[in-house]
């Protein structure tokens, strides 16, 4: 079991220090590090596509997305370390291209499409596998975290662009990677 669980503890233990790291930092330097943030239809905001998910607005929250992340990033990987990162890259990039493309105007920061892409992911993935495995899987996470379906309407404050986003190339990457069937 520790060979098994071993390195995915690693995984998110170097992921939720590096984003607790760069939020102590954010804060020591009022805020600055999120001029790095994801600012839409704007060149220099382009780099944010891959710095937006590490930065957040204020500790309260980072502390709203960890948790999240942690939880269903751990349950992504039941799928394997490669399957989560490939993923993650996925959702990142795909997410943040759509925002910096059709976002609202406005600094965009946080891990929230990153979630919502895992979310999704995990949903569609139970779709496509229909594993006892991953339909339980599903099962927990919409009866955990089915409420974040509100999170993807407008709401003035919040980035939905980057939950809907995020929720999009979750699936759209589920979609994609799942086993082809020969016939």
């Amino acid at each position: 079991m520790t060979r098994w669980a071993g390195p995915r503890i690693r995984l998110l233990a170097g992921i939720a220090g590096l984003m607790l790291l760069l939020q102590l930092a954010n804060s020591l330097s009022g805020q600055a590090l999120n001029a790095w943030g994801l600012l839409p239809r704007h060149l220099d905001g382009l780099p944010g596509i891959l710095f937006a998910p590490w930065l957040h607005g204020s500790w309260a929250h980072l502390a709203s997305n960890l948790p999240g992340l942690l939880v269903l990033g751990w349950l992504a990987m039941l799928g394997g370390i490669r399957a989560f990162l490939l993923a993650s890259a996925s959702i990142i990039l795909g997410s943040g291209l759509l925002v910096w493309l059709f976002g609202r105007t406005g600094m965009h920061v946080g891990a929230s499409g990153w979630l919502f892409g895992l979310w999704a992911l995990l949903l569609v993935r139970a779709w496509f596998q229909r594993s006892w495995l991953d339909l339980l899987v599903a099962a927990l996470v919409l009866f955990y975290y089915g409420g974040w379906v509100s999170g993807l309407l407008p709401q003035s404050g919040v980035s939905f662009e980057y939950h809907i986003a995020g929720a999009l190339c979750g699936g759209l990457y589920a979609a994609l990677a799942r086993p082809r069937r020969t016939t």
